[in-house]
């Protein structure tokens, strides 16, 4: 024990600073994240691969470091758990599929890479859907096991939510970190396109991948985040940038209080009455700092747009499976890949046209009006049944225009369960949107 409770529910920074200090070891923290994972996982299923003695052995080194007066990053001793699409050089990446299983890569993607220079402990690798698309992995929501815990990075969100792991990396291409983070009730962040770098980790849309993470507080997501971006000319959509200092800024006060602008987007008809109710409810709470955003014409056309690039992107990048394994794919997934075989090339160049000018408009907004957006992330609560991840609708905009995009468990549905507060900001505008959310939770005297 450290003075401030179970040693697996400390935050990263307060474990890295334990750690940093002297007054826990890195050991002794890694041991009460595998006690607590041996407690749930039989329920919860977060883990698709985890060696506890090779947990343990990096935890040990990381100590001897701190012994030896050596340097020390900022996650120094700190686990976290890596979805099973980022490449990890010492342990398997298996892509959620049985075409992949045994799978070992001679090298760590970059962030991994990234994390382990910070001092962190890779604990294990988190179960994932089958290519990170809809067809669920076994994983279970923490908060109740009979419901979803989202998907794609299903056991990143829940193995956080859980309390096996302080932080967890995930990915998205539609709602992928955003849903499960809402689902499960924890934090997640998906910073704009580009900003973190995808080099070894599963291609499945260049127009729409991005790498995003869990956790219990915003403070751990800048603590996190902040390591992981850079530029890496691995990733054609990496640039050159000043490092980020998303700590700092988060600390600070905003210059102004933020203007939000509220999002219905035409697929409100799909939130549940309860969730309809809890977001009016915010609305008024919010007072003047809030208004709603007029619906644009394209907004409507846009959901057809993501679907047609992600189809067509993962048909390309999925060509080998689909030419060796197409029997072991899931329907789901077959049925995309044939669609995405088939889309003729002059859609797809006018969906990607679609994207870029949605884009522009949004960012006029961002200039002109509001600080951010403010949105559900899903449409209720984790639905009952483990055979779907539920709707991505509510993150799809923000996706296919590469924005920055966080939720926050600020809400409750009627039975009890999380609703995620989504915000969205500017491009380049990542710290600033992680500030505005801190400034909301505080607005309505939240923690965190």
């Amino acid at each position: 024990m450290s003075g401030r409770g179970p040693l697996h529910l400390l935050s990263a920074v307060e474990a890295a600073s334990l750690v940093r200090e002297g007054a826990i070891r890195a050991e002794e923290l890694v041991a009460a994240c595998l006690a607590r994972i041996r407690e749930l996982e039989p329920t919860v299923q977060a883990w698709a691969f985890l060696d506890p003695d090779h947990a343990l052995a990096q935890a040990r080194a990381a100590d001897r470091r701190r012994r030896a007066g050596q340097p020390l990053g900022p996650l120094h001793g700190v686990p976290v758990g890596v979805k099973d699409i980022l490449d990890t050089c010492d342990m398997p990446t298996e892509n959620g599929s049985p075409l992949h299983a045994g799978r070992r890569p001679a090298a760590d993607a970059t962030v991994v890479s990234r994390l382990r220079a910070a001092g962190a402990v890779i604990l294990g690798k988190t179960v994932t859907t089958e290519f990170a698309y809809y067809t669920p992995g076994k994983t279970r929501n923490p908060r109740d096991p009979e419901r979803t815990p989202g998907g794609s990075s299903s056991g990143s969100a829940a193995a956080v939510a859980a309390g096996m792991v302080p932080l967890a990396l995930g990915t998205q291409t539609n709602g992928s970190v955003i849903r499960p983070a809402a689902f499960c009730g924890v934090v997640g962040f998906k910073p704009g396109h580009g900003l973190i770098p995808r080099h070894g980790i599963l291609p499945l849309s260049r127009t729409l991948d991005q790498v995003g993470v869990f956790a219990r507080t915003l403070e751990d997501v800048a603590l996190l985040t902040e390591e992981l971006v850079a530029f890496d000319e691995r990733d054609p959509d990496s640039r050159p940038r000043a490092r980020i200092a998303f700590r700092e800024v988060l600390a600070a006060e905003p210059p102004v209080p933020p203007r939000l602008g509220f999002v219905r987007t035409p697929r409100w008809d799909r939130m549940a009455p309860d969730a309809a109710a809890a977001f009016e409810a915010l609305r008024a709470a919010l007072g003047d700092r809030v208004e709603e955003v007029a619906p644009r014409a394209e907004l409507g056309e846009a959901f057809e747009w993501h679907r047609v690039i992600m189809e067509a992107e993962m048909a390309a990048n999925l060509d080998r499976e689909w030419a060796q394994g197409r029997d072991r794919l899931s329907p789901a997934l077959r049925g995309l890949l044939e669609r995405g075989r088939a889309l003729p090339a002059l859609e797809y160049q006018r969906a990607l046209a679609g994207a870029l000018a949605l884009g522009a408009g949004f960012a006029e907004l961002f200039r002109t009006r509001y600080d951010a957006l403010l949105t559900p992330a899903t449409p209720g609560t984790a639905p009952r049944g483990l055979g779907s991840t539920g709707d991505p609708s509510f993150c799809t905009l923000w996706t296919l225009c590469g924005l920055p995009a966080v939720t926050l468990p600020l809400l409750h549905g009627a039975d009890g369960l999380p609703l995620g507060v989504q915000l969205v900001g500017a491009r380049e505008a990542d710290a600033p949107l992680l500030r505005t959310a801190r400034w909301l939770a505080a607005r309505l005297g939240a923690a965190g």
